[in-house]
């Protein structure tokens, strides 16, 4: 057991009886995946959308950002504001806020305005998220069934970035609907429509209101935090865009960001009701819960990232063919973490989250072992003729097995650590403490995903200094030949040294999980006693 203070002991709240818990968590999992896919389903159709509005490469770019940054730069007040609200009310403003900017997106006929609609998506979803996982809490009575349901939401959390990638492929293949005629890419904004007013409209009906808590928004808090925790994501990507870590606008963002957390924590010292209570820290269970999902989050949504780019420009592989790919990843997710979150009830979450975090680890070191025929003469060829230089890589014995066994490793990550984040939390910090919990998710990817772009940056760069004369010199007078073929023979070495350092931050991972995350089974994900 952690140590808890007394002085944060509060009165245990009751769990409402619902009638209908199976279809209460179905509401809640189909939820949770639709913010999570929507932060892929775009990734496959942005050459689609550059191509149909005339967009530049750093403004689709943008879109992926532009959702990241105000999905996670705003999930702490989504939190707090369920705890004062209703987490209830608060999953229906938030879906209606998602559906009408899903609507815009699917009509949007310019980059601006799509921009706009993702930031109005990722601030939507960041009223959802927290309130979501906190349903799960005051829904689901303590002991096995509320074990189940975080096994079920933990699925749908690890499962949802590939079940993104296979609709979006699909749809994006697509050129008419019932002999309509039109553009793949708008209908991955407009399938959230019907799925988002749906849960609008069945949520009061099958989920119970939470008790509101007293006390009033932290503003000077959500201003410096918000400003904070978007200008680090921000900062931190910059290198991964090609500017550079001594890039003055890199530094300089980097430096207000860290200042803006400074004064963020100075002032929730001193808050009489904080965005982030700082007393939530003070378990280590949580504190630890939190470290380590956001490090084994930065390692998957980089193998996500980088491995969809290696299977579609060095294996040649079409959107389509590039989501069925990682079909078995979802499946495999979504099985592993069901059954962990059933094994809950009699085996501790530090074991599954600790043997998961090393299985996935070994999955990561496995994927920097991928080698193809890099040569210079082999990158000239591919691009003179159309194809890649990855003719000699086994997606069946060399991508497939490893995709498995980190399915496996992150849903037993997901399962374990979802219910130690929100280990006696007292009943009035539950929304902020899902909150927190969504951050370290979409914060730990999208800083992951900035600092392992950067690495991969390099070590393609110090390739690229290899490899540039000698494919000048097979390819004169055509500039566009020399870049694809440099992509070809520069690519491999920055991935497979990115994925190698994902690996170490899954092994950081499970060491934190091993030492930190000591609790008993039944008894995380608990905030019956009360504990801060």
């Amino acid at each position: 057991m952690a140590n808890t203070n007394p002085t944060e002991v509060a009165e245990a709240p009751q769990v409402p009886v619902t009638r209908h818990l199976g279809w209460a968590l179905a509401l809640i999992s189909v939820t949770q995946l639709l913010i999570v896919l929507d932060g892929s389903i775009v990734t496959i159709a942005l050459p689609f959308i550059g191509a149909d509005l005339d967009m530049s490469g750093a403004s689709l770019t943008w879109l992926t950002i532009g959702y990241a940054l105000f999905f996670g730069g705003l999930l702490l007040l989504g939190g707090r504001l369920g705890d004062m609200f209703g987490y209830r009310r608060m999953l229906v403003t938030g879906m209606v806020g998602f559906a009408v900017a899903s609507v815009l997106g699917g009509l949007a006929a310019n980059g601006p305005l799509l921009l706009a609609v993702r930031i109005l998506q990722g601030s939507s979803a960041a009223l959802i998220a927290p309130a979501a996982l906190a349903l799960v809490t005051t829904t689901f009575p303590l002991g096995a069934a509320r074990n189940r349901a975080f096994g079920v939401y933990a699925a749908m959390s690890g499962a949802g970035a590939g079940i993104g990638l296979i609709i979006g492929g699909w749809l994006t293949s697509m050129d008419s609907v019932v002999g309509i005629e039109l553009d793949g890419w708008p209908l991955t904004f407009l399938l959230n429509v019907p799925i988002a007013l749906a849960i609008a409209v069945l949520a009061p009906k099958l989920l119970h209101e939470s008790p509101r808590q007293r006390g009033l928004v932290d503003v000077p808090g959500t201003v410096t935090g918000s400003l904070g925790i978007v200008g680090l994501v921000y900062g931190l990507t910059r290198p991964g865009e090609g500017h550079g870590w001594d890039d003055p606008a890199t530094i300089g963002t980097l430096a207000v960001s860290v200042a803006m957390l400074v004064i963020f924590v100075l002032i929730e010292r001193r808050a009489a009701h904080p965005l982030l209570p700082l007393r939530i820290f003070r378990n280590r269970v949580r504190a630890g819960g939190y470290l380590a999902l956001t490090l084994a989050m930065a390692s998957m949504f980089a193998m996500f990232y980088f491995l969809t780019l290696f299977v579609q420009q060095i294996l040649g592989y079409s959107p389509l063919r590039t989501g069925i790919a990682f079909l078995p990843f979802a499946l495999g997710i979504v099985v592993t973490a069901t059954v962990a979150g059933r094994a809950m009830t009699r085996i501790q979450p530090r074991i599954i989250a600790g043997i998961g975090s090393l299985l996935a680890a070994f999955s990561m070191a496995m994927f920097s072992r991928l080698s193809v025929d890099d040569s210079p003469v082999a990158a000239a060829l591919a691009a003179t003729g159309g194809t890649t230089v990855g003719g000699s890589v086994s997606y069946w014995g060399q991508v497939f097995p490893y995709l498995i066994t980190m399915a496996v490793g992150m849903g037993m990550v997901l399962a374990g650590l979802t219910p130690a984040s929100l280990y006696r939390l007292a009943p009035q910090d539950t929304g902020v403490g899902s909150g927190l919990f969504n951050a370290a998710q979409q914060l730990g990817g999208s800083v992951g995903l900035a600092v392992l772009s950067s690495v991969s940056l390099y070590f393609a760069g110090q390739r690229t200094e290899q490899v540039l004369g000698p494919i000048t010199t097979a390819l004169p007078g055509d500039p566009d030949a020399v870049g694809r073929a440099l992509l070809q023979a520069t690519f491999t070495e920055g991935v497979t040294h990115a994925f190698l350092v994902g690996s170490i931050l899954l092994l950081i991972a499970s060491l934190i999980v091993w030492t930190t995350t000591r609790v008993q089974p039944n008894d995380a994900g608990t905030n019956d006693q009360g504990m801060g």
